[in-house]
């Protein structure tokens, strides 16, 4: 894009900015979500609730098959390198 469109399109700069926060707002939300060690410390919450008798098989099947889903996603994703990049 040119000078002419540059100065053309200045007065939305701050929506381009704000679009640029907002993708990086999701992508460490995401990055938490998918975290492998945020979701192996869930899965243990998950068995101690079970193991207290605070929720059933049945529930605990159905959260835990959440948990792994979200686990190997986050594996598959890269989350869970040492260096923070995915």
């Amino acid at each position: 894009m040119g000078l002419i469109g540059e100065v053309l399109l200045l007065p939305f700069a701050p929506v381009r900015g704000s679009g640029w926060v907002i993708r990086q707002v999701l992508q460490e939300a995401e990055r938490i979500y998918y975290d492998p060690a945020a979701v192996r410390a869930e899965l243990a919450a998950l068995e101690e609730q079970l193991t207290a008798g605070e929720i059933d098989e049945e529930e605990f099947d159905r959260r835990e098959d959440e948990l792994l889903d979200r686990l190997e996603i986050g594996l598959r994703a890269g989350y869970g390198n040492s260096d923070g990049t995915a």
